[in-house]
Order: C-alpha cells, then sequence, then structure tokens
C-alpha cells in the first residue's frame, strides 16, 4: 500500500469504505493500485473445490442442509459446493462481483446492500460461511448481523483474520492490512466475546482449518481464527 493510502486508511477508514470500493481494481488489480490482495480474481478449481470438500467433511454438512455463502463475491465457493452436491446460495454487496459470478452459479447469488438488508436471508439456512468476511464489517454493523443471522441460520463457520490485541488496529499477518476495507483488526477473545453477547454459543475455535488459508497459517501460527458456533436458544 502507498503511504498516502496508508494515511487515507487510517483516518476515517469507515466513512470512505462503502459497496462501491469493491470494484473492478478491488478484485482485478488490488495490489497494483495499493486497494486489496486480489490479482485478476478468478475460479481455481483445484483449491476451492479442496476447501469446500474440507468445509463438507470437517463441519459434517450433509446433502439436506442449505449453505449460504455470506460475501460470496463472483461465487467460486458456491459453485465448489454445488458441484459436491451440496444446496448453497450467495450473497454480497459488490455489484461488481455479483454481476461477474460465475455462470455455472448466476442464479444462486444475489446482490445485498448491506447488513440489514432483507435480502440478505430468503429463507432459513442450516449454515451460513463467512470467510474472510467479517473484518470488512464495522463493529456497529457486526451487532446487527449477527443477532439478526440467529433467526435465520442454524450455525456459522467464520473464518477471521486476527490482530493481537483491540487497540493497535493491525494485523498479525501483515499482508492483511494492504485492503484498505479491513476495518476490524480485533483478538481472538474479543471475537469470541462479540458471538456470545450476540446469541451465539463458540462451538469451536482453532487457528488452522485443513483447505483453508494454509499458506497464512503455517507462516502465522495464530493469525487467523476459525469459529464454528451455533445459534443459543432464548
Amino acid at each position: 500500500m502507498t503511504e498516502k493510502l496508508r494515511l487515507l486508511a487510517d483516518v476515517d477508514r469507515a466513512v470512505r469504505i462503502t459497496s462501491d470500493t469493491y470494484d473492478e481494481d478491488y478484485f482485478e488489480r488490488g495490489v497494483i493500485v495499493g486497494k486489496s490482495g486480489y490479482m485478476n480474481y478468478s475460479w481455481m478449481p483445484e483449491l476451492t473445490i479442496r476447501m469446500a470438500h474440507f468445509l463438507i467433511m470437517n463441519l459434517g454438512i450433509s446433502r439436506n442442509d442449505t449453505v449460504l455463502d455470506f460475501g460470496c463475491a463472483k461465487g467460486f465457493l458456491v459453485k465448489a459446493l454445488r458441484l459436491l452436491g451440496i444446496n448453497a446460495e450467495g450473497v454480497d454487496l459488490s455489484r461488481y462481483a455479483i454481476e461477474n459470478v460465475d455462470a455455472a452459479v448466476r442464479n444462486h447469488c444475489r446482490l445485498i446492500s448491506g447488513s440489514d438488508d432483507p435480502q440478505c436471508f430468503r429463507s432459513n439456512y442450516d449454515l451460513m460461511i463467512m470467510k474472510d468476511v467479517l473484518e470488512h464489517v464495522p463493529e456497529e454493523d457486526l451487532r446487527i448481523i449477527l443477532p439478526l443471522a440467529r433467526n435465520h441460520c442454524r450455525r456459522i463457520f467464520a473464518a477471521i483474520p486476527l490482530a493481537a490485541d483491540d487497540t493497535s488496529n493491525s494485523f498479525i499477518v501483515p499482508e492483511y492490512n494492504k485492503d484498505v476495507t479491513h476495518v476490524t483488526a480485533k483478538s481472538v477473545s474479543w471475537w469470541w466475546e462479540l458471538f456470545e453477547s450476540s446469541g451465539w454459543h463458540v462451538d469451536q475455535f482453532s487457528h488452522t482449518f485443513t483447505g483453508m488459508k494454509q499458506n497464512w497459517t503455517d507462516a502465522f501460527a495464530k493469525g487467523n481464527a476459525f469459529f464454528t458456533i451455533s445459534a443459543r436458544q432464548s
């Protein structure tokens, strides 16, 4: 990231970041323009189908389950899950990503305007996947979407980049700091408390998850969190 963008990121990030930030530059030239870690974001079946396989195996997803990929981008994980026989769909607030969704899942991914958009949850889901999503969401919106999701989802699987503390606003994995839309950098304990206070129970937690982000989890042992949480009964 250039020094100018770094300064902009540190001052009033939340005001600058909108759905329009997730544009063609973000997905196709993010590294070059200093906006994200993406370059020519495209379907990589050898990685995405493998990840989908381990999600199914490790989370016990059955063919009768419905799965929502929250923050689906171009729908590649939705495509991989559906290739493996899982009834999956996705939502994303990036108009560019949804307009360029993989043709195989064009009818299974939809645009949303934000965390409180009724289009987020058209029905109830057995599992919602939030991979590398929650760090993009401001804290006030997290406290909207997580309680709301309890009415529509039995479980959530979340993969979250971590900070070492709750005040530095800096991720343990340096590369994560290059994405200007990463507005929430917090510790494991902060995320754990957020889930519990939002009406969820933490069922499983680990710093690693087979088939997912292994380049980063191998290099930075505590740089990521993988949570499986379930909705608490009222």
